[in-house]
């Protein structure tokens, strides 16, 4: 995103912002989590705020920020960032590392940082994985949220043969909100009637 962001507080801010599960925060709060000076951070939340990007709302005295799910690009936003940051930027990053990929994705839920529940799947990985460098990544993913990640991985031809047959797992994966970060999402859906 840096190449695409000049500004570092504005990419800091927009991976807050999209990964919170918070709807509002206070500027105090946002300058010591992105690790910033408070007037670079009033500066940009004032210029997302002009683009629209953000609202404020005044609380007690105090200025409440938050992201406004209806903008615009909110949705290549969300993708930016779950690509460039946490277990997506590192799967993505460690691709060659991973075997050969075809299908990665992640659900916008766990980008949220949302609770999941019991049948919620984090991360789907299809191809041909080398799968001590996956847990590898993923562990440390866990370690870093204190939670634990649910992921699956398959090969094209297992994941193929459950999209033929309908299997309610992967038909509740491929219906989920989700974010690809790797492969083709019309190519996957391709003989899938959802």
């Amino acid at each position: 995103m840096e190449e695409l962001f000049v500004s570092r507080v504005r990419v800091k801010l927009l991976e807050l912002f999209l990964t919170t599960q918070e709807p509002l925060l206070h500027v105090r709060e946002i300058v010591r989590r992105v690790k910033e000076e408070i007037n670079a951070v009033r500066r940009e939340l004032l210029r997302m705020e002009k683009y629209g990007l953000v609202t404020s709302e005044w609380r007690a005295n105090r200025r409440l920020y938050h992201f406004r799910r209806d903008y615009i690009f909110y949705p290549q936003l969300l993708g930016l960032v779950a690509k460039s940051t946490g277990l997506g930027g590192a799967i993505i990053r460690n691709r060659g590392r991973l075997g050969k990929i075809k299908y990665a994705m992640i659900s916008t839920r766990y980008v949220h940082h949302a609770p999941a529940g019991a049948d919620d799947v984090d991360l789907l990985v299809v191809g041909q994985i080398i799968l001590p460098e996956l847990q590898a990544l993923v562990a440390d993913e866990q370690a870093k949220r204190e939670t634990e990640i649910n992921y699956s991985f398959m090969d094209e031809p297992e994941f193929q043969f459950r999209v033929k047959r309908r299997d309610p797992f992967i038909l509740r994966v491929l219906t989920q909100p989700k974010i690809m970060l790797l492969g083709d999402e019309e190519e996957m859906l391709k003989g899938v009637a959802i």
